[in-house]
């Protein structure tokens, strides 16, 4: 590995420990705040809390305009090409006034029409209050989304790490305080708007430090500068609207096809499905900043990156999400109890939706971005679309919710593959066949032994806990000796893992383990 190609995967990995460290994170804290609030208030008011929400959640999706994704790619090429940092400080600053204005707008939208939303969208009018009182977190939210862009485009993703742990306290400290003394639903929504208000302000903060003082030298105009991210965030957008009305999408064919119970199950399954969206987001936000570098280099280096992005993706995400589908019985038992009894077998298909990223799912996207072909991103999500929209009816009518979670995966399938395909076709990358099918050669392997365990009739936390490290330990094991990885591949993500101290109390023993075994078996 060239050391170009080294220096950028070891900016990806620093960058996705960080990002996934601190997603982990946050969702505990908010997971907890969620939990106790909800106890707090009953679940009559916290239902109030929860539909006060909805309002400036959809409208935030407007705000986005494509710019937070242009702030991190931009940011990120132009430091591989040797911009000076107040060039850097130029894109970030007006990519954070573009999105101002667009907080602004929608802000007034949702406050002035507060009374309406919850009149015609929500059918209860006495919430108008709440949403209005709600609406002020959108400008708050829209800053720290673009701030938090800009210490990605940076590599300074702990302090991307920091921002959403920050809000994830603010919040719980403050709905807890105001709840307990006697504020009700005010009380949780104020509580919501002062986390991403404590947030906004420390990492704008945090940013004006890291860049204070840099004098941009080059000149160029704010015009050049807002038509580069609007050109190219334009596409994201729209992808982010669309993408945003699927889930919508799938509550009305719910609604039409499912029962009440059903719904339920669903609705759990989908908090644990979230979870493997805690691993996933990061390494695909992680990986648009280095995509990003690299085509500022040379096309072979991208290639190359590629190839091993999609691989060590693969490593991570695949064993994962076999167990998931193995203990979904025990995790849903544990968290919700025996009511629920049909939310396992729904999270076992949806975590499905994972096993596609040997195809390209976590990869594809960040590749077409960091490549500036953002038009690809939509044509793929435009694909997922029309997908869902034409399946789901017929799926969901003849399996239930079954079906509807497998028009899901179809239409991640058919976008994927067309990604995929356009990034060989036009691109010459090529994927690690032989590894990514040894790969899931050996997860099916690991979760032979935790299956056969599971006929033992263990309770249920005693069984997740001895299967899951039997099959990891079984896991990591086949990993050298089917040569999924080679001995200097290892060396070298040894090597990546001492550059990141929190990482290495992790991975050093593993891979210390691997090497053993890959020299024994090597010799022998």
């Amino acid at each position: 590995m060239t050391n170009d190609l080294f220096k950028v995967a070891e900016d990806s990995a620093r960058s996705g420990f960080f990002l996934i460290s601190g997603t982990t994170l946050a969702t505990i804290i908010l997971a907890t705040s969620a939990i106790l609030i909800g106890r707090f208030l009953g679940p009559e008011l916290y239902g109030q809390y929860s539909l006060t929400l909805t309002i400036p959640s959809l409208l935030f999706l407007f705000a986005d305009l494509g710019i937070d994704s242009g702030v991190t790619k931009f940011t990120s090429s132009m430091r591989a090409q040797g911009a000076t940092e107040g060039r850097l400080k130029d894109i970030i600053r007006r990519g954070l006034i573009i999105k101002a204005i667009a907080g602004i707008t929608l802000f007034a939208i949702c406050y002035a029409f507060a009374d309406e939303f919850a009149t015609l969208l929500l059918q209860r009018p006495e919430l108008g209050f709440y949403v209005r009182l709600s609406s002020i977190s959108i400008l708050f939210q829209v800053i720290l989304a673009n701030v938090i862009s800009g210490f990605v485009g940076l590599d300074k993703t702990e302090y991307n790490a920091l921002a959403t742990n920050v809000q994830a306290l603010g919040k719980t400290i403050s709905q807890i305080a105001l709840v307990l003394l006697g504020f009700g639903v005010a009380g949780a929504v104020i509580g919501h708007v002062a986390g991403y208000f404590v947030a906004s302000i420390a990492a704008a903060a945090i940013l004006y430090l890291l860049l204070r003082g840099k004098q941009t030298v080059e000149n160029y105009k704010f015009k050049e500068d807002f038509n580069r991210l609007i050109h190219y965030g334009a596409p994201l957008y729209v992808s982010a609207i669309i993408i945003g009305f699927i889930p919508l999408y799938q509550s009305f064919m719910l609604a039409l096809f499912a029962t009440d119970l059903d719904i339920g199950n669903f609705k759990a399954s989908q908090n644990f499905v979230a979870l493997l969206g805690v691993l996933s987001i990061p390494i695909a936000t992680a990986l648009l900043p280095a995509f990003s570098k690299l085509d500022s280099t040379h096309s072979n280096s991208t290639k190359r990156f590629f190839r091993l992005a999609n691989k060590y993706t693969s490593v991570i995400v695949v064993p994962i999400t076999l167990l998931f589908i193995i203990f979904s019985n025990e995790m849903v038992s544990i968290i919700y109890g025996s009511t629920y009894t049909t939310a396992a077998s729904f999270l076992a298909t949806y975590s499905a939706l994972y096993l596609l990223a040997g195809i390209g799912y976590l990869t594809v996207a960040s590749f077409f971005n960091g490549m500036g072909l953002t038009r690809m991103t939509l044509e793929i999500n435009l694909i997922k679309f029309f997908t869902v929209i034409v399946l789901s009816p017929l799926l969901t009518g003849a399996l239930n919710v079954q079906g509807l979670i497998l028009a899901f995966i179809i239409a991640n399938l058919a976008g994927t593959f067309y990604g995929s395909y356009n990034a060989r076709k036009n691109f010459k990358v090529s994927f690690d066949t032989k590894s990514i099918t040894k790969i899931y050669v050996v997860s099916s392997a690991s979760s032979i032994p935790p299956l056969i365990l599971g006929l033992a009739q263990l309770p249920g936390l005693f069984y997740l806990i001895i299967g899951a490290l039997i099959f990891l330990l079984i896991y990591i094991t086949l990993i050298p000796l089917t040569r999924i990885m080679s001995l200097t591949e290892i060396q070298m993500a040894a090597q990546l893992a001492q550059r990141i101290r929190p990482l290495t109390i992790i991975a050093k023993p593993v891979l210390k383990y691997q090497e053993k075994i890959l020299r024994a078996f090597t010799t022998a």
